[in-house]
């Protein structure tokens, strides 16, 4: 695309500060109006979540009697249920938060880095959906698993050790899990969009692999409990998004090279014209 089409494209989209701040509060408008709803919506199916997320340690206990969950506040249950419906509201209002940030956004964009960034906005939910099934469905039960086995039993002339987890810490934990494995897996999203801005090269990721592998199991060691199974479990999928990452950011640099190519190829035959004129 010439320069001045560019020119005129983006200056199509612009407008005064004051348009520019009420944009955004309509865009914010619209995102929270989501979430409430969500939120609504997700109060009454609270129990369904509660059971959605207390899933992994009720199969942990599987037969055997007498397990619960405890409360030791008065309103520590009713404070837990609007914190997991606020949690399920986040979820499923969050396609459209994305698409009121990319409205805001796409305005300020040339056509072509509108199409460039669509890729990576739809990657990203998929990527997040990945990162927190890994997380519960594998991370969590044998995290739990490790934990329980910790449990003592009572011998003569002591007490058994018994575990009778809190509701809200337990949830705050399950849930503080999945969101963290999901931002995880944002990895190649990230390090692309990184690309793109030319922060980064493949070719320094490559050489930074080391410390990039160090730097996984550290953020493993932090956002998952203190087990090797749940830290390897995390920081393996991580190293394989930042292999991943590399590949994306060669593409990302031989699309440039190519774009740079076609529009001196442009320039050079535009100068020639003009010389033969």
């Amino acid at each position: 695309m010439a320069e001045d089409d560019k020119d005129a494209e983006l200056e199509a989209g612009r407008m005064p500060l004051l348009d520019h701040l009420i944009e955004l509060r309509n865009r914010l408008m619209w995102a929270a109006a989501a979430i409430l709803v969500g939120f609504l919506v997700c109060y009454q199916f609270k129990e369904a979540i509660y059971r959605f997320l207390s899933h992994p340690l009720a199969e942990v206990f599987a037969g055997e009697a007498g397990r619960k969950m405890i409360a030791t506040g008065l309103t520590e249950i009713f404070f837990t249920y609007i914190k997991v419906s606020f949690w399920g509201a986040v979820c499923i209002a969050f396609p459209v938060v994305a698409v009121q940030i990319w409205k805001f956004v796409a305005p300020g964009l040339y056509k072509n880095e509108r199409r460039a960034f669509l890729p990576y906005i739809s990657a990203t939910p998929v990527l997040f959906l990945m990162g927190s099934s890994l997380a519960y469905f594998i991370v969590i039960p044998y995290a739990f698993r490790f934990f329980v086995s910790f449990e003592t039993p009572g011998t003569p002339g002591s007490l058994p050790i018994e575990i009778e987890a809190k509701v809200n810490e337990y949830l705050s934990l399950v849930m503080t899990l999945l969101l963290a494995f999901g931002i995880a897996f944002q990895l190649p999203v990230l390090l692309t969009l990184m690309a793109r801005a030319g922060l980064i090269t493949s070719r320094g990721l490559i050489d930074k692999w080391r410390y990039a592998v160090v730097g996984m199991f550290a953020v493993a060691a932090v956002l998952t409990p203190p087990d090797i199974v749940s830290q390897t479990s995390l920081a393996i999928p991580l190293i394989l998004l930042y292999v991943l990452s590399i590949f994306s950011c060669r593409m990302v640099e031989r699309n440039r090279a190519k774009r740079e190519a076609a529009e001196e190829a442009e320039l050079a035959g535009k100068g020639d014209a003009a010389a033969g004129e």
